[in-house]
């Protein structure tokens, strides 16, 4: 694939402000209600608003054996929402991931590949170039006035949600789905996992430079098998201590070799890995959970579907329990700019989902992981190029071990299911931004 250069030519005719207001972002002085980890207690506090009633109804419900005494007009919505419609489907036969014809050309199939390969790529590099400039750029800013930053992470959540939640439901509706069997409530859990694994990664923005957060979401492979063992009780093979381990060792090169940003303090840059590290975690407990709700019968936009639904539901609950939708909103109207770039941000979240879908139906899990590596390396670059970050020659190294020993991982894995044996499981697909 060729250089991203092109990219970075492209993005910045489409959008000259990415790169305009070229000064290094300044972290400004905050009150200590605006505090990263005050917001953070606050949004869980909305969340638990809901969590803990709807828990309480589930366990009542559950002891009360509601679906066998149960009747009346919301019998269906408590036995979908609590109980499900069927059990589960551990030992049938899932559901086939490939669908490719036998008749399929060579040629044809290269073109699907550089169709989902371009997919992937234009996607999820315009929401990362995007994701950086609404989080650490201002808006408005005049020769005479600085302009406002965007600050409240929670809001670019919910519209990601909002629009992956029309996408997944028109998807529902049109395609045929498998009869869904999992009770609704369980979705919860992943959704709000998500939801803050997302917060974290945004919000991580205002601390760390993009690079550094890229380098985090390689080496996530660490905490997702630390959360398979503790979760899914998983066992793993040699080769992926050794891999993980190398992971390890170029993060850490590219961490201690990389000069400090212009804006950073030992206080912004331990306030960036904390949240870098709530955000791996959490999002490590998502894959596996989302793994386990794949027991019962349902398709990865059913999964996209229930997941979104309830991270809507707690997400417009906090910011009206904060009085900060409205806010987000005039936001919005102040600013078009950031409306339309919000808005962009959500379209490449959502269809990025759907090149997933799309891309490990025809071609596998390990073609995906190839594809996803190469555009996580073409971010940093793209990264660099519009916003000036620096890597040193050690970092630059520390980099490339990172993403060779992912490499190593997909032909391992590859090698693996060759020879018959059963490999590991590759981490849910779902919901990744």
């Amino acid at each position: 694939m060729d250089s991203p250069e092109w990219w970075a030519v492209v993005v910045l005719a489409a959008f000259p402000s990415l790169g305009a207001g070229g000064e290094t972002p300044e972290a400004p002085p905050e009150s200590w209600t605006q505090l990263w980890f005050f917001r953070f207690v606050v949004n869980a506090a909305g969340y638990a608003s809901f969590m803990v009633p709807g828990y309480l109804l589930v366990q009542y419900f559950r002891r009360k054996n509601y679906l066998e005494t149960g009747r009346g007009l919301c019998f269906p919505l408590v036995k979908a929402c609590v109980f499900g419609n069927e059990p589960k489907a551990s030992d049938e036969v899932p559901l086939a991931p490939r669908t490719e014809a036998a008749e399929t050309t060579p040629m044809w199939q290269a073109l699907k590949l550089l169709f989902c390969a371009t997919g992937l790529q234009v996607s999820y590099l315009t929401w990362g170039v995007l994701q950086e400039r609404v989080m650490t750029r201002s808006y408005g800013a005049t020769a005479t006035s600085p302009g406002e930053r965007f600050t409240d992470s929670q809001f670019l959540v919910l519209m990601n949600r909002v629009l992956a939640l029309i996408v997944a439901g028109l998807s529902c509706v049109l395609c045929k789905q498998p009869r869904h069997g999992a009770p609704m409530y369980r979705y919860s859990f992943a959704s709000l996992s998500n939801v803050l694994s997302s917060w974290c990664q945004y919000e991580a923005l205002k601390f760390v430079s993009f690079p550094t957060q890229v380098l985090a979401k390689a080496s996530k492979v660490i905490p997702v098998m630390l959360m398979g063992k503790l979760v899914s009780r998983r066992s793993y093979e040699h080769w992926e201590y050794l891999t993980a381990t190398l992971i390890s060792i170029g993060v850490s090169m590219f961490l201690l070799s990389s000069g400090p940003e212009p804006r950073s303090s030992p206080a912004t840059t331990l306030s960036g890995l904390i949240l870098l590290a709530g955000y791996i975690a959490f999002d490590s407990f998502t894959s596996n959970w989302q793994d386990a709700l794949f027991a019962y019968k349902m398709s990865s936009v059913q999964m996209m579907f229930g997941v979104n639904f309830f991270s809507c539901l707690f997400t417009v609950g906090s910011l009206l329990e904060q009085g900060a939708l409205l806010e987000g909103t005039r936001f919005m109207g102040r600013h078009s700019e950031f409306a339309a770039h919000a808005l962009l941000l959500s379209i490449c979240s959502a269809c990025g989902q759907l090149f997933i879908f799309y891309t490990i139906g025809q071609f596998g899990a390990a073609v995906f992981t190839i594809i996803m590596t190469l555009r996580q390396a073409f971010a940093i670059l793209l990264s660099c190029l519009l916003y000036g970050h620096t890597v040193t020659v050690v970092g630059g190294l520390g980099v490339a071990v990172v993403f060779a020993a992912l490499l190593l991982r997909v032909y391992a894995r590859g090698r693996l299911k060759q020879r018959g044996k059963k490999a590991v499981p590759v981490e849910s697909p779902v919901q990744k931004v």
